[in-house]
């Protein structure tokens, strides 16, 4: 009789334990997913171009013949191009963006092939012609536009501190000085750096994730990117990170990246214009960033280069 009323309690502490996990893992913050069914529904009602709009253009002609639109991106942006293992997709607004590109010039938006790159390689993958186009909140920079050419803008961000949550130490650029901090390599954060936070112990790292999981390992104190890339992280790790201090540096507009001096530009230009013009631009902002983030209001769509 001992042993049975020892093995209950024993049972009965497991389970109670068990059940104060699962509330605990319940009560835990949860990523905001993408409303799938609106955002594939808003893909599949893009605009097509017409036969001549695409014979005018070298490069839509090339993407036409091929019957595939070979994208430059990533798989790993919650809130620009994350893949859905359950169903494959690709969703968010960047992954918006170039299936409309895909249907605007094929009549199907799934006809698109993606080569995943990092800040690093894509203006290689457009040099040696592994791709027709790079959606990868890709910055427009001076530097950048003397390898390739670029479309755009079509969106605007600016630079932010992401932190581990509950690091009160780092409160803004001022307390970046002497601290290590990352940045990925090949992209504006390390320019950015040697301006605003000249003080800083710099290292960069190749891609988003080694980035931000240097800074959860504490072997960074912050991360220096751009303000939605961070964004993203806050709204895929709910808890995990937070923003410190207020947004800086310049403008940083966000365009397509394409070969130098392509007639593309001018036929992407066009296409971005017809989206920005029916409504399609902030209805994808909303389902991909708005919704996801709880911000209310649909940004203005940045001026066009002509």
């Amino acid at each position: 009789m001992k042993h049975l009323i020892r093995t209950i309690s024993v049972l009965t502490a497991l389970l109670f334990a068990f059940s104060a996990f699962m509330t605990a893992c319940a009560e835990e913050p949860q990523a905001v997913a993408i409303d799938k069914e609106a955002f594939d529904a808003l893909i599949a009602s893009g605009p097509v171009a017409g036969d001549d709009v695409i014979a005018a253009s070298a490069w839509a002609a090339k993407v036409k013949e091929a019957g595939v639109l070979r994208v430059g991106g990533t798989r790993t942006s919650f809130l620009f191009s994350q893949l859905d293992e359950t169903d494959n997709g690709l969703r968010g607004f960047d992954a918006g963006l170039y299936q409309l590109l895909a249907k605007y010039i094929l009549g199907d938006q799934s006809k698109f092939e993606l080569t995943q790159v990092t800040s690093s390689t894509r203006e290689s993958v457009l040099t040696e012609d592994q791709v027709d186009a790079v959606f990868a909140t890709y910055s427009i920079t001076p530097s950048r536009q003397e390898v390739i050419s670029f479309a755009g803008p079509y969106y605007t961000s600016r630079q932010a501190i992401l932190i581990k949550a509950g690091n009160a130490e780092i409160t803004g650029l001022e307390s970046l000085a002497g601290k290590i901090v990352a940045t990925q390599a090949g992209s504006t954060g390390p320019a950015i750096l040697a301006e605003y936070a000249p003080e800083a112990d710099v290292q960069e790292f190749e891609d988003d994730i080694q980035a931000r999981t240097a800074v959860e390992q504490g072997r960074a104190d912050a991360y220096v990117t751009d303000y939605t890339l961070i964004l993203n992280s806050l709204v895929k790790n709910p808890g995990v990170y937070a923003i410190a201090g207020d947004v800086f540096g310049p403008e940083d507009n966000y365009g397509i990246g394409l070969p130098k001096d392509s007639d593309g530009v001018a036929f992407v230009n066009e296409f971005l214009k017809a989206i920005e013009e029916d409504g399609t631009w902030a209805k994808l902002w909303q389902i991909s960033l708005g919704d996801r983030t709880g911000l209310d209001t649909t940004p203005e769509a940045p001026a066009i280069a002509d």
